[in-house]
């Protein structure tokens, strides 16, 4: 079922959204493929340490965080990947894996990748491996007021670099 939390919000808010199902994916490719959408357009969300505290990036499904930009865009000098034991207690109600791009519902701030905003629409999960939001770009970033930055690269991109690296 839908994160109860996040749609008492966007009602609360007059948000205009909708809300879709498909069979469960656990990977935002596969939720692009079973839900006839472009991988562009499925926001994911990935958690961050940044020193002592979780930071929640959200960018498209096409893209890799690229934590280069990600230092810059922050002004600081370590960040990585958290794991999942070090936020899975942060959102209760939801699948692990499955946080919808609403940090300010859980007390993080959000970083949003700057290629994520030239849609206008993208689709997340709604806290569940089966049931996707779409809403317009400038809904969520009405709702959730994201620092936006360039802090991804497509991943095709990331691929090719590493592939011709012969460090």
């Amino acid at each position: 079922m839908v994160l109860k939390k996040l749609i008492e919000f966007l009602d609360s808010q007059n948000a205009r959204y909708t809300i879709t199902g498909h069979p469960e994916a656990f990977t935002a490719q596969e939720i692009a493929t079973m839900a006839h959408l472009p991988e562009k357009g499925i926001a994911k969300t990935v958690i961050v340490k940044v020193d002592s505290r979780v930071v929640m990036v959200v960018l498209p499904a096409s893209d890799m965080v690229d934590f280069k930009l990600l230092k810059k865009a922050l002004g600081v000098t370590h960040v990585s990947l958290a794991t999942e034991a070090e936020f899975r207690d942060m959102f209760p109600g939801c699948e692990p894996g499955a946080m919808p791009p609403f940090g300010n519902l859980y007390n993080m701030d959000v970083l949003a990748a700057d290629d994520l905003a030239e849609d206008q629409e993208i689709a997340f999960n709604a806290g569940t491996h089966r049931e996707l939001v779409k809403m317009a770009y400038s809904e969520f970033e009405r709702l959730v007021r994201p620092t936006v930055a360039r802090i991804s690269v497509r991943k095709r991109v990331r691929e090719e670099e590493n592939s011709s690296y012969t460090g």
